[in-house]
């Protein structure tokens, strides 16, 4: 693609925009077209000839300069300075003028009191979209990109997306904790950083609690300890203790890596009050059998570590095993050879090869528990954790948004502060060992005493993993599983999914189906959204060469850092008014879900170029193709696994994610998480767990369904037995 050609495209988007789109209501989607093109459906030249928008004149006159030249077939580098202050003068109208009139008192005496001024609306979109453009042609046509108009615009493109929907939306949110009643207060935003609520260390000498910041590292901690090494009790077995050579072994160790994958994050807890709550199985049996009396103890530390434990694990087999198979036996058939015992060439060669990955798994945990939402909601009881305490800084009786994003500040906080522990335990050593010479060694056995251990706790967590999950299956189908009425019944599905006839037409008449469309349809929109430009992304930033590429691969992984709720919080602060107003449509459920789960896409792109050969791209380019072509005809064709992955994914996440999104659903657009998390509140329990085993069969065909569609990596070196050291 040429700079003319994309610099007329861009013209034209950007004068539609002036001349027919309405100018404002972008939360109103198309329903303000009735009345077009008067009242609030009136495009900008309306508005700007009866003289109500009369500071948007510059945006009318800056695209009359940019048409001249381009109707004369000429695209210079002066384009980029008229999409700059298209865009410039688009967002800097908006954040100036809201619902109250002037925002900035300082342009007061240039702007006097102008009348009050809504969201933007799909000609301000237009608008956008076409200075946009005109900057990647003003760019490409000074020779920036390669002089290649198709990357130039994909850079600037989503550059300015992760701008929008990443980063101003959590500067809005930081910036909010320096707030107080509309005024800048620096004292305010101090005394909340320090606020006893999160730093008390009361717990050490009385009876109260400790502060949030405390209870949280105590439990993200814990969590990412623990998981990871059952994680990788798991794949010693799997890899090196011979249990996925036996069929049972292996459906078993495959379904725990599926089912947490598939179960929305809270619905273990639920399981968990059905077992130990005061009332539950577990808990019955012991008074009867035992006259053990029943306690609230897995309301707190104990069952909300339990819960997340249970979701984790299975993560960190995951890359534990995959770390383990990658791990070149000529290593450890070495240190046979030379004498070793089974024990020291595990410790001396096989941990140390394990460090990164351990530390992956580690991470994952603790930003995960972090990030936990659903089970401190349920099971915390009085352990308060900062992910709650941002909820309810947000949705409680006192509403105190500047608390909630101190908050937020905190939590954000020891995120990061986990990736640089992380960075700095790793340091620069090199953990290479498969190299491109050929490599026919076959893994070292484990040592008796340390596959006995495995054994020992692998085995009975699998039986306990197996009953809670039982659990949630059965659950929703028996009268009241929480009271010992096991008898079956259809009532709690039937609540939920009832479905009657009426003049030969089907009615939804359960409680459930609206929330259940609203979240397919808003995952099944959001995931080949965040797939293409997690693709896209992945090959800019793998294949192309230009100024500020390790900034764009930096925004699009700040999204991994930053926990859900933070997430969440950002969304309702930056977008519940003008310029850009989306709380309480579909849309803004679309793009959390997008900018959220768009990490993925872009790693595993990248981790698929990777095993592409640069010389396929530059074979095309020789042949006189330009980037959109060879994007189109050479590299998507080959990145058709890393595509569906990254769609199952985005799908699955969509369907069970709560914590970003619960601040952003509404009466009209709710979500089937968060319908369940009311069901818990209002105490019907059964019905929850009977919807989250839709959720969990609908998943399952989606997930089984791409498995199939596209196979599994079959990795390994051979099906002989593992090699025997020196016992």
């Amino acid at each position: 693609m040429g700079a003319l050609t994309l610099a007329r495209a861009a013209l034209i988007c950007a004068t539609l925009g002036l001349f027919l789109a309405p100018w404002h209501g972008l939360q109103d989607g198309f329903s303000e077209l009735a009345s077009w093109p008067r009242d609030s459906a009136a495009p900008l030249v309306a508005l700007l000839l009866d003289g109500s928008r009369w500071w948007l004149w510059p945006v009318a006159l800056l695209l009359a300069l940019a048409a001249p030249a381009l109707l004369r077939g000429r695209a210079g580098g002066g384009l980029a300075w008229i999409g700059a202050g298209l865009v410039l003068a688009v967002f800097g109208a908006g954040y100036a003028i809201g619902l109250n009139g002037l925002n900035w008192s300082w342009l007061a005496p240039l702007l006097g009191a102008p009348p009050p001024q809504p969201s933007l609306g799909w000609g301000a979109l237009l608008v956008l979209a076409g200075g946009i453009g005109l900057f990647a042609a003003g760019q490409a046509a000074r020779g920036r990109f390669g002089a290649d108009a198709f990357v130039a615009f994909l850079v600037c493109g989503c550059g300015f997306l992760l701008v929008l929907f990443v980063f101003l939306p959590l500067v809005n949110m930081l910036s909010a904790a320096l707030y107080e009643d509309g005024r800048l207060a620096p004292a305010a935003f101090g005394a909340r950083l320090v606020a006893p609520e999160a730093w008390s260390l009361a717990c050490l000498s009385t009876h109260a609690g400790c502060g949030v910041v405390w209870n949280t590292l105590l439990l993200a901690t814990l969590t990412g300890v623990i998981s990871t090494l059952l994680g990788l009790g798991f794949a010693l077995l799997a890899v090196r203790g011979g249990v996925q050579q036996s069929r049972f072994g292996a459906g078993a160790f495959r379904a725990m890596t599926i089912l947490p994958l598939i179960t929305p994050p809270f619905v273990v807890s639920l399981a968990l009050i059905v077992l130990f709550g005061r009332t539950g199985i577990v808990t019955g049996f012991m008074w009867d059998w035992f006259d053990i009396p029943r306690s609230r103890w897995i309301y707190g530390l104990p069952g909300v570590l339990l819960a997340q434990i249970l979701a984790q694990a299975p993560i960190a087999f995951l890359l534990l095993d995959g770390a383990l198979r990658a791990i070149s036996p000529s290593l450890e058939e070495a240190a046979a050879t030379m004498g070793a015992r089974r024990m020291r060439v595990f410790r001396n060669v096989t941990w140390p090869l394990l460090k990164p990955a351990l530390a992956a798994a580690f991470l994952l945990g603790f930003v995960e528990s972090l990030a936990d939402f659903g089970n401190p909601l349920v099971l915390g009881g009085d352990f308060d954790v900062l992910s709650t305490r941002i909820f309810f800084a947000i949705a409680g009786a006192r509403h105190d948004p500047g608390r909630a994003a101190a908050l937020a500040l905190l939590l954000l906080a020891l995120t990061f502060g986990a990736f640089a522990l992380q960075a700095w335990w790793l340091g620069k050593r090199r953990y290479t060992t498969v190299t491109g010479k050929g490599d026919s060694g076959l893994p070292a056995a484990l040592p008796r005493g340390l596959k006995f251990t495995c054994a020992a706790v692998v085995w009975p967590w699998m039986i306990f993993t197996a009953l809670v999950y039982g659990i949630i299956l059965v659950g929703g189908f028996v009268h009241d599983i929480g009271r010992g009425d096991m008898s079956f019944t259809w009532r709690h599905l039937g609540t939920g999914f009832e479905i009657d006839w009426f003049d030969g037409a089907p009615a939804f008449l359960g409680s459930a189906w609206d929330s259940l469309f609203t979240t397919i349809q808003v995952a099944a929109v959001s995931a080949p959204l965040t797939a293409g430009l997690g693709i896209l992304l992945a090959w800019l930033i793998a294949r192309q060469n230009f100024p500020g590429r390790r900034g764009l691969e930096f925004m699009t992984m700040l999204s991994f850092a930053i926990p859900g709720t933070v997430v969440g919080v950002s969304y309702i602060m930056a977008f519940n008014v003008p310029p850009v107003e989306l709380t309480g449509t579909a849309l803004i459920l679309v793009i959390c879900f997008v900018f959220r789960n768009l990490p993925v896409g872009v790693r595993g792109g990248i981790a698929a170029l990777a095993q592409i050969d640069r010389s396929l791209d530059e074979a095309s380019a020789t042949m006189g193709a330009g980037a959109f072509t060879t994007l189109r005809r050479v590299v998507l064709p080959l990145l058709r696994p890393a595509i569906v992955t990254a769609l199952a994914y985005s799908f699955v996440t969509a369907m069970t994610a709560v914590s970003a999104v619960i601040f952003l659903v509404s009466a009209r657009h709710n979500l089937a998480t968060v319908y369940i998390v009311g069901r818990v509140e209002a105490g019907e329990m059964a019905l929850a767990i009977a919807y989250s085993t839709v959720l969990i069969v609908i998943m399952l065909a989606v997930v089984l369904g791409i498995e199939k569609l596209v196979g599994r990596a079959r990795l390994g070196r051979g099906s002989a037995p593992p090699i025997r050291a020196g016992a």
